[in-house]
């Protein structure tokens, strides 16, 4: 009986994550479903491992399936909270999402954060809660440079929001000034 009661559980989560298409915060599922907080972090745990691509973000849970969206990977570099939001604001306005930033750290090695930037909304929020937080972003650890995952509906949506960000200047250009980016792949 417990095994049955937790699959319908689990498939719930699911149809939350889906249906809202944003991030939801751990606790509201846990309180929709009347569970503990605990109890819908070990249920993602195991969505994860049936293959259910789920991904959690300073916002909440994020399921990752469906919409045939596509992505690629921008070199940038900019210094400054100004450059940070003109640089996601950019991208949302093109229709695109900040997926994540990493950057390469001589320590650690590569570190890697969740953003799912996707509207001017979560561009003005995550902008007020680095001001709030007196944080450094992480670009700070490497003079301003850094990488993010973009995601759009289409190849050409990606292209336009790469040729925005070469005209503004945020690009890291290569040695002979070919492409920034990685070609657009179709999101797994």
């Amino acid at each position: 009986m417990r095994g049955r009661g937790g699959e319908a559980r689990r498939q719930n989560i699911l149809a939350i994550l889906r249906r809202t298409g944003g991030p939801v915060a751990g606790a509201e599922l846990a309180q929709s479903l009347r569970v503990s907080r605990q109890v819908v972090v070990q249920d993602v745990a195991l969505l994860r491992a049936q293959g259910h691509r789920i991904l959690a973000t300073p916002h909440g849970y994020l399921a990752l399936e469906g919409g045939a969206r596509v992505s690629t990977s921008i070199a940038a570099r900019h210094t400054g909270l100004v450059e940070l939001e003109d640089e996601m604001a950019t991208v949302v306005a093109l229709g695109g999402t900040v997926v994540d930033i990493t950057v390469e750290h001589p320590l650690y090695g590569e570190i890697r954060g969740m953003l799912m930037v996707r509207s001017h909304d979560d561009v003005r929020a995550f902008v007020a809660r680095l001001r709030e937080s007196e944080a450094a972003p992480l670009s700070s650890l490497t003079r301003g440079v850094h990488l993010h995952t973009l995601e759009a509906e289409s190849d050409a949506a990606l292209a336009q929001i790469v040729r925005a960000l070469r005209e503004k200047g945020y690009l890291v250009e290569g040695e002979s000034g070919g492409e920034n980016s990685l070609a657009p792949r179709d999101s797994p």
